[in-house]
């Protein structure tokens, strides 16, 4: 690939030897990176990794399929049914995909190995910021949104443990869900939280593909042999509106939000080119589509317009093989909650880092010190915010929105800016052709970070 002429200063803001270590802390969980040098790097880009074409595939499902899977049957009664969810999800595939290869091409042309570092590299110093900001906001909404996962599965499992009635109006105080969150959460979440590394990684991927898995294999088998007091509500057949269409778009774009890790995936393969990853990702996404459309598909017919927007909260809470899911469910959040703080804490403490103009090797003593404030604060707010927000919907929402930005708004960037700065003097009908494309997907994924912000405003200020 030839090699392009990208915005290279780094040395904005103080930016210098922390470069590597937000890098490190930044990339993806499942994938091994050897340290990015000038000397390791070929000449024609990165240097090779150990993940093969078959392996990079696996890794980008599990970074794709998670808890937004429990959302899909809501987003298909949202679209309209059936046939509008579908339409919705594969015409939304081809922007999916293509932002994934737009990263890839980019990456090589950058030599950055994160996503942040892309944007920054690629887009300078202002959308690198916006990048990071996003990002950090991003992954505290989704814990946020783990937490509320938590809560609203625990409600079903202690209400059979306990024996009670659907609706039950009273309870004991230690099945209060307030209780039972702030418990789980400062048992299991705020130790795993603290330290500096986080090692079971493996362990919490495991978890997540076979909590993820399960869910889908209980939706469809619940729908080919339905529980009998089990019946439909309405069963929507077209839109009520295209702003109806529209809304359902930001739960797609949180289901299939992997394009922040993509990056790392991309560069630990053994031959990083963007064609063959371009196969990777098709595979992989094919893949994903498959289990939410499964599960959108047959959770939305199931319930009908009657649909919780955590699917796994309309079936009855003594079913116990639902509640296996659940437990599942429970298991893969306590473990993803620490990994997506990880991520955001780290982003916050370059950002930090930056704004002071100091490098990570001349701060390690106050480290330690400003690592527990930061997860303290962090672990606190979100936990709050979960006390106080009980409808998840709203949260997938809003966080829907910014995964729109990073599957859309920055890759479209990114394109944009390599493509303007080629600066060739006779430019091909191709060259136009890639920047009216960034421009197209920059304009969508503005459009649907701008309709999520306004909803969640004006329908709270109306309400």
């Amino acid at each position: 690939m030839a090699q392009v002429s990208i915005n290279s200063d780094l040395g904005e803001w103080g930016l210098s030897t922390d470069s590597g270590e937000r890098a490190r802390l930044l990339q993806s969980p499942s994938v091994d990176i050897a340290p990015k040098s000038e000397g390791e790097a070929p000449p024609g880009g990165l240097g090779r990794g150990t993940t093969s074409t078959l392996g990079a595939i696996f890794i980008v499902v599990n970074a794709c399929l998670g808890a937004g899977l429990l959302n899909f049957p809501a987003a298909f009664s949202t679209a309209g049914g059936v046939a509008a969810g579908i339409t919705l999800q594969m015409a939304m595939l081809v922007f999916i995909i293509s932002g994934l290869v737009i990263l890839a091409y980019c990456s090589q042309a950058s030599n950055e190995r994160t996503y942040q570092e892309v944007v920054w590299a690629v887009c300078g110093k202002l959308t690198g910021v916006l990048c990071e900001v996003a990002i950090a906001t991003y992954t505290f909404g989704t814990c946020i949104a783990f937490l509320i996962i938590i809560g609203d599965q625990q409600d079903k499992i202690i209400a059979v443990m306990a024996k009670e009635p659907e609706g039950a109006g009273s309870s004991p105080w230690y099945t209060d869900r307030k209780f039972t969150i702030s418990l789980t959460a400062f048992l299991f979440i705020l130790p795993l939280s603290i330290p500096r590394e986080i090692g079971f990684q493996k362990y919490a991927s495991f978890l997540s593909v076979v909590g993820t898995w399960y869910v889908t294999a209980i939706v469809i088998i619940k729908y080919i042999w339905p529980d009998k007091e089990m019946t439909p509500a309405d069963i929507l057949n077209r839109p009520a509106s295209w702003i109806a269409v529209f809304n359902a778009m930001p739960t797609i774009c949180f289901g299939f939000q992997c394009h922040v890790s993509s990056v790392p995936v991309f560069n630990s393969m053994r031959r990083p080119e963007v064609k063959t990853w371009g196969g990777v990702v098709t595979a992989a996404m094919v893949i994903a589509l498959a289990v939410y459309m499964g599960t959108g598909i047959c959770g939305f017919l199931t319930f009908g317009a009657a649909v919780d927007p955590d699917v796994l909260l309309s079936y009855p809470s003594e079913d116990m093989a639902v509640a296996v899911a659940r437990a599942f469910i429970i298991l893969s959040v306590l473990t993803s909650y620490p990994i997506l703080h990880f991520c955001g804490r780290a982003v916050v403490e370059g950002l930090w880092l930056r704004y002071q103009g100091m490098p990570v090797e001349e701060d390690v003593g106050r480290e330690r010190r400003r690592r527990v404030l930061q997860t303290l604060v962090w672990f606190l707010l979100t936990l709050l915010l979960a006390l106080f927000i009980p409808d998840i919907g709203k949260v997938i929402s809003v966080i829907g929105g910014l995964a729109a930005c990073f599957i859309f708004v920055f890759p479209g960037l990114c394109l944009i800016q390599a493509k303007l700065s080629e600066m060739e003097e006779v430019k091909p009908a191709s060259w136009w052709a890639m920047v009216s494309y960034g421009v197209l997907l920059v304009t969508l994924g503005a459009f649907i970070f701008g309709q999520t912000t306004a909803n969640a405003i004006f329908v709270d200020l109306l309400a």
